[in-house]
């Protein structure tokens, strides 16, 4: 009888021990999985049944919401504008829960569910009322983001619009886009269509043209290559460089030109300023190959190129925003790839926001600084839980290298292209036009750079794609447009 019980109690206890173990494995070790899990329905209605917190532009615009329903979901996600905001807030749905954007990047906060909202929850708890999610407060200028939105209109592209001196991205535009809100139904069927439909439509609506897009950056790279030969101190805005009405590419019978004579030069050459400022071909691609594929592509990395760039978030808070890596080849090229990729062909690319944090880097003295989106993180009784600070990504170049880019990139407004300057305001830009396509018939258009040239206050970078015209035809009146929006404030 003794030996039966012994048997029983073992038994009981190892029965015990095994339900112990695998409820804390349910409900601690797995729990983080198992609430991600797309099959928890439990964990759907849980997420919809608090209030989300808002996304606000700079002003307190809301840009995205949470109100009550009569529904067993209790909220219904909206945006305001959905389309011109898509790019920054992403959308939250029932199929795809945070997805993109803001909604992504701070999605623990906004659902309340981050460890920092710990205390809140237990206040929630002990007091029984709603677990509220924080309000993320953006710096977002939306007479800005409007501006450029309108300008992009009937486009393919995209604008990036910055603050040198701090990073805050004060616009970020995409086109075509897309309504958030048509994910945000609460009937599952109505969604799956909207969503297929998204997704299918060739226009690619749903993507992000200024971090998840890469182009070739055509004539706007010359500021990088220029970049590289004033910081080997062998060149100066003055030094004479070859350049000439055409160019031999290394190796080939391939003849390089240049779009107007201007970038000729005189006998075969012309200042450095000068093949900036008319955009030369034939110079830039000669002073490439002068200057190695090595030099260059160490002057890119420290801009950004070869790395993804955070904008928003991190693993903590959700799933971070970033911009696609930019990309400078880093195996070697023959001399006549490298001659290509110094005027920003061949197998250059690269993202607005990159071209936008190349502007930056010249405007601020050659201090490249980290781009955010979000000013501030706000609890529901408006305490704040955390607030942005500007810190320096890198320094690729010098400030005296800076200031030289600067007077160059003025010439190109004041010479070469006039219609994209503002009146009464000096501005430093640079012009692309990147020839695309199997015969190169359509371009992607550029301009870059920022305003006023002797105290910036905004850093800009616009693509339009897929345009007959030049980059100052194409790009030119929206980077116009950005610029005197911004500055009229």
């Amino acid at each position: 009888m003794n030996k039966m019980l012994r048997q029983l109690f073992t038994a009981v206890v190892v029965l015990f021990t095994v339900l112990g173990l695998s409820t804390t494995i349910i409900t601690a070790i797995r729990s983080t999985s198992l609430n991600a899990d797309s099959r928890n329905s439990r964990s759907l209605y849980h997420e919809f049944g608090a209030p989300r917190g808002a996304i606000l532009a700079a002003d307190g615009t809301v840009l995205a919401q949470s109100t009550a329903t009569n529904d067993a979901f209790k909220y219904q996600r909206g945006y305001t504008n959905g389309a011109l905001y898509a790019p920054i807030t992403g959308f939250f749905s029932i199929s795809q829960r945070a997805d993109r954007g803001i909604e992504a990047s701070r999605n623990l906060l906004l659902s309340g569910q981050s460890d920092t909202m710990f205390w809140q929850r237990v206040k929630s708890t002990l007091t029984g009322s709603e677990n509220k999610g924080a309000n993320i407060e953006t710096s977002i200028d939306t007479k800005l983001q409007q501006a450029a939105y309108n300008a992009l209109q009937g486009q393919t592209g995209a604008v990036i619009a910055m603050e040198p001196k701090t990073g805050r991205i004060l616009a970020m535009v995409s086109t075509p886009s897309y309504d958030p809100n048509l994910l945000a139904s609460h009937d599952g069927k109505t969604i799956t269509e909207n969503y297929k439909n998204l997704t299918s439509d060739p226009a690619n609506p749903m993507l992000n043209n200024a971090t998840s897009q890469l182009f070739p950056p055509g004539s706007t790279f010359k500021t990088i290559v220029a970049a590289t030969a004033l910081e080997t101190g062998k060149y100066d805005t003055t030094t004479s460089i070859p350049a000439g009405a055409s160019y031999i590419l290394p190796g080939t019978v391939t003849a390089l030109t240049n779009s107007s004579s201007a970038a000729n030069g005189s006998n075969g050459a012309m200042t450095l300023e000068d093949a900036l400022t008319y955009s030369s071909n034939t110079a830039f691609a000669q002073l490439g190959v002068a200057l190695g594929q090595d030099k260059i592509a160490d002057m890119a990395s420290k801009l950004g190129f070869g790395s993804s760039i955070l904008i928003d978030g991190t693993d903590v808070t959700g799933s971070p925003m970033k911009a696609v890596a930019s990309h400078y080849p880093t195996t070697t090229m023959t001399a006549d790839k490298l001659a290509l990729a110094s005027i920003g062909q061949g197998d250059v690319t690269e993202t607005v926001m990159q071209n936008a944090l190349v502007a930056s880097a010249i405007a601020n003295d050659g201090k490249l600084m980290r781009p955010t989106i979000v000013d501030r993180v706000r609890a529901s009784d408006l305490s704040v839980f955390s607030e942005t600070k500007a810190s320096e990504m890198s320094e690729p170049f010098s400030a005296d290298t800076a200031n030289k880019l600067t007077q160059m990139m003025e010439s190109v407004v004041t010479k070469d292209a006039p219609t994209i300057g503002v009146s009464g305001v000096k501005v430093a830009a640079k012009t692309g036009t990147a020839q695309i396509g199997a015969t190169n018939a359509t371009n992607d258009g550029w301009v870059m750079g920022f305003a006023p040239a002797d105290d910036p206050q905004i850093a800009v970078a616009v693509v339009v794609h897929n345009t007959t015209g030049y980059g100052y035809q194409s790009a030119g009146p929206i980077f116009r447009t950005v610029i005197q929006e911004a500055l009229k404030q």
